[in-house]
This record gives structure tokens, sequence and C-alpha cells, in this order.
């Protein structure tokens, strides 16, 4: 079963009507399902597949150059037959793979986890780089992919590389899947649960696929979790640690420190960067890039509803909801799990639950605001800006308390204020809050607000009945259920 990129792959068909190859770059964290698409584009229209991933770093005896050539020969012989015999550079290891290829076939070769395989081998990006330009771009019927979770190293060395510069046809960063291609992982159940079921462990895995391949439809949300995140065979318990390991490197160790402290709290560069005790340079800026283009923080720097410009300090907020959680609730608990000694009957009886899954909830919905937007009635009004929106208390004659909006939505003319509610019973209180909020946000003259209510839970029929909200939008309309 594969499920979502669909605009991915419909791109990567129009690839096969050129006359001549393509090189393909993918980028992504780790779990986002990057090798996946290009298996399945491949099972959908390719004549022939070769996929060779690079040897993963290790703390000791960390693999050579010739240990990373051993294994590239290795895994192509298995898959084509061809000469096993030792190589001892990189050309020459590009070119048996290019021995390979029928120009009768369509072909796709995905070089998986690329920074790994290049290793400590500086000359790398000079030999693919010549491979491509006498080897492999001769070959018409061609997909060549290079793929990594290393985001910082692609860019650096093959996108940034002079040598590559117009070569790429496609550079791909993949996101999560939207609210309602995750639902299909519950396949035919998901039509008689109730959207909290999902939601639930949606909240806790957000739109990883590797993390919903684990979602057993046939069990609850609670028995789900549990299974994943509080057993350490559990895949959730443990893959975080995996990502963030420090056999990556110390940039890894730095951006796991930044999570951490995003995990608390939204926070502006100048203030994380002294939360973690580095210096706020390029360096920084580059890790953040990363976490940024790896879908685990968003700089959210939105429109000043005020004056019509960017804010003035952008915050970088935790985006990925299984890093919230696993810090949350699944690290705090590491030694019991490890004994086997956590237990508990139901998610619920789990200290603040309630305050987490909401705040999980309200992360899911701000991560797919371009899902929301069309249950708003906007039209084909231009979106200027989507994000959370933050005014702090104002000081002077025309003070006013501050504002906070959940998803502040702008187009020229409307501004949307998105409030975002998970609560088993949400009483017609949730109005005068808005109306509140609403009165303290500072709008340019000719801007409309219009109050929107996204919401887990039962709705007392007195909300809808004040006809305050603009819209009233139910996380089953966000499923697509």
């Amino acid at each position: 079963m594969f499920i979502g990129r669909k605009e991915q792959l419909a791109d990567l068909m129009t690839l096969w009507r050129k006359r001549t190859s393509s090189i393909v770059a993918c980028r992504g964290r780790r779990r986002i399902g990057k090798s996946t698409l290009f298996r399945e584009f491949a099972r959908r229209s390719a004549d022939a597949y070769i996929e060779i991933e690079g040897l993963a770093p290790q703390q000791e005896n960390p693999p050579t150059t010739q240990d990373q050539l051993d294994h590239f020969i290795e895994v192509l012989s298995g898959l084509t037959g061809c000469d096993s015999s030792k190589i001892d550079n990189w050309f020459a290891a590009f070119k048996r793979l290019e021995e390979q290829i029928d120009d009768t076939k369509k072909t796709v070769v995905l070089l998986d986890e690329i920074s790994w395989m290049a290793g400590s081998d500086a000359n790398f990006p000079g030999k693919l780089r010549t491979a491509w330009e006498t080897l492999f771009h001769r070959h018409e019927h061609l997909i060549l992919v290079i793929c990594g979770s290393v985001s910082s190293w692609i860019k650096k060395n093959i996108l940034g590389n002079t040598g590559f510069t117009g070569r790429f046809s496609r550079d791909y960063v993949l996101k999560e899947l939207t609210l309602a291609e995750c639902a299909e992982f519950w396949g035919a159940a998901r039509d008689r649960l109730a959207p909290r079921e999902i939601l639930d462990v949606l909240s806790v895995t957000g739109g990883v696929p590797r993390y919903l391949e684990e979602v057993d439809p046939g069990l609850s949300a609670d028995e789900n979790i549990r299974r994943m995140c509080f057993l350490k065979s559990g895949e959730l318990y443990k893959d975080f640690d995996a990502i963030f390991d420090p056999i990556w490197g110390e940039g890894t160790v730095l951006k796991r420190k930044i999570l951490e402290s995003l995990a608390e709290t939204p926070m502006t560069a100048g203030n994380l960067s002294k939360a973690v005790g580095v210096a706020y340079n390029g360096r920084f800026i580059s890790l953040m890039r990363e976490l940024v283009e790896g879908g685990f923080v968003d700089d959210d720097p939105g429109k000043n509803p005020e004056t019509g410009k960017p804010v003035g300090v952008a915050r970088y907020r935790l985006r990925d909801n299984y890093t919230r959680f696993f810090l949350k609730y699944i690290a705090p608990h590491k030694q019991e799990i490890e004994y086997g000694s956590y237990f508990f009957s139901s998610m619920e009886q789990l200290p603040g639950w309630d305050a987490i899954m909401g705040l999980q909830f309200e992360n899911l919905v701000v991560n797919n605001s371009m899902q929301l937007i069309r249950h708003l009635g906007v039209g084909n009004a231009i979106i200027e800006s989507a994000a959370p929106y933050r005014n702090s208390k104002r000081r002077g004659k025309d003070s006013a308390r501050g504002c906070q909006v959940d998803l502040l939505i702008q187009t020229a003319r409307t501004a949307y204020v998105v409030e975002i509610k998970r609560k088993r019973f949400i009483d017609a209180e949730i109005v005068s809050e808005v109306e509140e909020k609403v009165r303290r946000l500072p709008l340019r003259k000719g801007l409309s607000a219009r109050p929107v209510l996204v919401y887990d839970g039962e709705l007392q029929p007195s909300v809808e009945g004040t006809g305050y909200f603009d819209a009233v939008v139910n996380a089953r309309q966000l499923l697509a259920l």
C-alpha cells in the first residue's frame, strides 16, 4: 500500500517525456519516505530499478572508503549479476554501474544516503560529477536519484557544487503527509472510528509515513500508542535516539539540544542560541535551516496584521509532533520502559495528558493550514501569510494587553483568526474567548477579521447558534472522513 506523494509522482512522470537523462535530488528527515517514493515511482513506470544505500557510520570502526566501495559493488552485483571483483575508486564503481544500464529500458537508479556513501572521501562529489557527464548523461531513459537525510551535505557538496550547476532536473524536500492522507493508513476502519481515535495517534506520530506503517487499525489509539512508544521494542521509543545519535557528529548533538529547548516554548533565534549555549552565527543559522528543511522546526515568520509587513522577529517552534511527544512523555520514563515497569490502563491517566494532546492537536492543524484553507470560503484569494501570531504587551498611551492567536491566515483584505480546540465538551465560553482575542488583535485599515473555530470534541449547539464564527471546522472534515 502506497499513500500520498501524488504531486511528486505526477511530476516525476513528466521526466520520461524528456529526450535526455535526468538527475534528481531528494532530501528530508529520516522516515519521511524518500526511498519509498522512488521505489513506488519505479514500480509504476520503470522497466529497471537499482537502489544502493551507503553504509551507515559507526562509533567504532567507521566504514572506510574501501568499505563503501566493496559494499557498493556487492549490492550492485546482487541486483544485476555484474562482475563483483574489487575496485579501488568511485569512478570505477560508477562505470560498473553504468555498464548495467540497458538503453532499451526506462531505468531508475537510486543512490541512497549519499553522504554515508561518500564518507570521508573529499573526491566523491567530483567523481560523481565526472561520471554523470561522461557516463550516465548519455543514456536517454535514465533517472539518477541522489537521496539523503543529511540535507546540509547534499546542498554543500552536490547541489552547491559548481560542477553540478544547472544539471539537476528536480530537487525535492519531502514533508509530512496531510491529515487526510494519514487517515488512509486506517483503511476501511477509518469510516467507523471516531475522529479522536485517529487524531490521538496522529498527535503522537505526526504525518511521518514510517511511523504510520506501525499503526494496527484493529487496536485502540491507547494500545497503538502504548505499543509504539512505551515498550522498549516500540519504533517510536527507539527512533529519536537513532535519529539524533552522537554518531552523526557534533551538529547532531546540538540539534538535539535545540529541539529540547523548543519542546518547552517557541523562541527567537537569539534566545534559542543562548538557551543551548552557542554563538548566534552562520553555523547556528545553518543548523536551524537543516531542522526547518527536515520538518522538525518552523520559523513561522508570518505577517504583522497591523502593518502588512513580515513580523519583526520570527519565533522558531517545534513543528514535529513526534519529537515533542518523545521529549515530554517518553524520554522522562526511559528507565521504567527499559525495565518494563511503566504501566497504565489508559493514556488519560498520564499526568497532563489533555494539555499535551491539546497542544499536539493544535500543532497538527497549524502544520496542515493549507488543507484547512479550503474549508474557509477563501475562494481564489491569494494567501499572504499563515502562521501562529503573538503580539506582546505594548507600553505607552495606547497600551493594550497582548494577543496570541493559534493560527492567523491573512489575505489582502481578510485576517482569519483561527482558534484550535481539543476538548471533550466545547461550550459558548469559546465565543467570549475568541471575541477578546479579536478585540486585542491590531489590524491595519481595510483588513477584516473573520473568526474561525477548528475543533475536536463535542460542540454544544449554542456555539454555532450564536452565529459568531464565520467558519466552524471539525476534525472529521480535516481527516476527510
